[in-house]
């Protein structure tokens, strides 16, 4: 399996993982997963890797870690969720983005307002004006997304709802993983994930239509896609840089 970001997985029998941190800048990250996933995955209609035994920081590993189950898929750019999977993942989306309790975490980059992620957006657009020109269409619906009111209270979000971190199979969404970045913050950072994941038009008309959301809302939730579109399509990791181009491609689309 390929390494991510911040953690390691390993294979242990036929029905469980082990998820170590592979940096200590990661340890913050695991202990969220590690205190608030098992009561999450309960409310979830797709599995997520809530940890069944959690180890703590040692002489002999440096980190806390976790023993996860087992959860079966591809990553969602190397199978694509189907056309009938957009009211599935609305259904996902509408079960996560519940009020948080009071001690929930918070993220600095994920789920704040947008205009805080403005001076970062103004240097990755400029990168992007070097390899190729985007399109007036996305140029304006960064702008519109900056200018959209905050209309939402915040709510539980994934934070880092990418292909990657998304499990298909036979193009069937099969499970959500990588919840490092799960924290309060704004619903329209994890709705972007419409144009991530669906690559058909009318997928994405229908889980807009199944979440039910604010124009302002919406909007919101399309900066983030244009955002999440640019990080990712500046990663030298080529499947990485395609999930990008490809998100810039369904915002060029629409809905």
């Amino acid at each position: 399996m390929a390494p991510g970001w911040d953690n390691e997985m390993y294979r242990l029998g036929g029905s469980l993982a082990v998820r170590l941190p592979r940096r200590l800048t990661a340890v913050p990250l695991t202990l969220h997963e590690q205190q608030w996933l098992p009561s999450l995955a309960s409310s979830l209609p797709l599995p997520i890797p809530a940890p069944i035994r959690m180890g703590i920081a040692s002489a002999r590993y440096p980190a806390p870690w976790s023993i996860v189950p087992w959860l079966e898929g591809e990553a969602a750019d190397l199978d694509t969720p189907g056309e009938d999977q957009a009211e599935v993942l609305a259904g996902f989306l509408r079960a996560l983005h519940v009020p948080a309790p009071a001690l929930a975490p918070l993220n600095p980059y994920r789920g704040v307002p947008l205009r805080q992620r403005a001076d970062v957006m103004a240097q990755r657009l400029t990168a992007h004006e070097r390899r190729a020109r985007l399109s007036p269409r996305i140029q304006e619906l960064w702008r519109t997304a900056l200018a959209a009111p905050e209309d939402a209270a915040p709510t539980w979000i994934h934070g880092d709802l990418h292909a990657r971190n998304v499990l298909v199979a036979g193009g069937r969404l099969k499970a959500v993983i990588d919840w490092g970045d799960l924290c309060l913050g704004d619903r329209a950072t994890d709705l972007a994930a419409v144009w991530i994941l669906l690559d058909s038009l009318p997928a994405r008309s229908a889980a807009l239509a199944a979440v039910g959301a604010s124009d302002a809302t919406w909007a919101r939730s399309r900066g983030w896609a244009v955002f999440f579109g640019l990080l990712l399509g500046s990663l030298e990791d080529p499947r990485y840089a395609r999930v990008g181009q490809r998100t810039l491609e369904h915002l060029d689309e629409g809905p």
